[in-house]
C-alpha cells in the first residue's frame, strides 16, 4: 500500500510511502526503510507489518532518516510517521490499530525506549480522574484507561483526537477527548483529580510555560505532574523549541512554593515537577 503526503511548512515537499516486503532496487536502506529522493521530494518504502509497527520502532527508523538528513523538520517528520502507520496494513485503519496496540504493549512491558517515562507518570497519578494534555497519540491516556481511570485527553490537533476516538473503541478503553490548548484548557476548574503535562512543555515557549503550568492548576483538584526531556540540543524533528534543564525546573516551581503549594523536582529518564494543591 503506498500513501502520499504532503509536507505543508516545507515547502510542498512531498513524502511517498510504501510498504514492501523487502527494500528493492535503488533505494539506500536505512533501518526499517528505504530512500530515494524524487523530483518534489522523498520516496520511502519500509517494511513494517501490524505485527512490527509500534511508536518506538517507527521513531527510531525515522530519527535515523533524520540523523543523515534525509528528513528535515517536524512536517516531514510527522509525514512519514503517518504514512508508515497507514500503510503498514491494507486498511489503514487496520495499521492504525496494530500501531496503537504494538505500541501500549511494548510500553507497557518496557520494550520502548519510553517504558521508564510512562511507567513514572502512571505511578504519580492520584485520584480517579485524570486529563493529559499535550496527548498527541494519547498512548498514555489509552494505558491509564486501561488501568481504570476515568481519563481525558486533549490536544490541539483535531487529526490526532479523531484516531484517538476511533481507536479507544476498538480497543474497547473508554478515553474521552478533548479539542484544545494547553495554554487556554477548556476545562472547567477543579475538574480533574490529576493533570499531566508529559514531554508537553519543550514544545512551547518560555512565556507559554507559565501559563499552560497555571492552566493545569485552575483543572487539577489534587495534582499536576510534568515531565521534560533533557536533550543537549532541542530536537527540531519533534518540534521541540527548548533545552531543558533542572534549573529551568526549578524556575518553573519557584512561584507555585512561594504560594505555598507541595513541589517536588527530580530527574528519571529527564526531568519532573510534581505539584501537589492542598486537600
Amino acid at each position: 500500500m503506498s500513501i502520499t503526503v504532503e509536507s505543508p511548512r516545507t515547502l510542498g515537499r512531498r513524502i511517498d510511502v510504501a510498504a514492501v516486503p523487502s527494500v528493492p532496487a535503488g533505494f539506500t536502506v536505512c533501518a526499517h526503510l528505504g530512500w530515494r529522493p524524487s523530483e518534489d521530494g522523498v520516496d520511502l518504502v519500509h517494511t513494517f507489518t501490524a505485527e512490527s509497527i509500534s511508536d518506538g520502532a517507527a521513531v527510531n527508523a525515522l530519527s535515523e532518516l533524520v540523523r543523515v538528513g534525509v528528513l528535515a523538520g517536524q512536517d516531514e517528520f510527522e509525514s512519514a510517521m503517518v504514512g508508515l502507520i497507514a500503510s503498514c496494513c491494507e486498511d489503514p485503519a487496520d495499521g492504525w490499530l496494530a500501531f496503537y496496540a504494538n505500541s501500549v504493549d511494548d510500553l507497557r512491558t518496557g520494550r520502548s525506549g519510553f517504558s521508564p517515562v510512562h511507567r513514572r507518570a502512571r505511578s504519580l497519578v492520584v485520584g480517579h480522574k485524570v486529563l493529559e494534555v499535550g496527548c498527541c497519540f494519547g498512548l498514555f491516556a489509552v494505558q491509564c484507561a486501561q488501568d481504570g481511570l476515568d481519563v481525558q485527553a486533549c490536544d490541539i490537533c483535531p487529526g490526532a483526537l479523531a484516531l484517538l476516538d476511533d481507536v479507544s473503541v476498538r480497543l474497547g478503553v473508554g478515553v474521552r477527548t478533548v479539542l484544545g490548548d494547553a495554554r487556554a484548557l477548556p476545562v472547567s476548574d477543579d475538574r480533574v483529580d490529576t493533570v499531566t503535562l508529559i514531554h508537553l512543555l519543550e514544545h512551547l515557549s518560555s512565556g507559554d510555560v507559565t501559563v499552560a503550568v497555571r492552566e493545569a492548576l485552575r483543572v487539577a483538584r489534587r495534582r499536576v505532574v510534568i515531565a521534560v526531556p533533557f536533550e543537549d540540543e532541542p530536537s527540531e524533528h519533534f518540534g521541540h523549541l527548548q533545552r531543558l534543564s533542572e534549573d529551568d525546573l526549578l524556575r518553573w516551581a519557584a512561584p507555585w512554593i512561594r504560594s505555598g503549594l507541595t513541589v517536588t523536582v527530580f530527574t528519571d529518564h529527564g526531568g519532573w515537577l510534581v505539584i501537589d494543591k492542598p486537600a
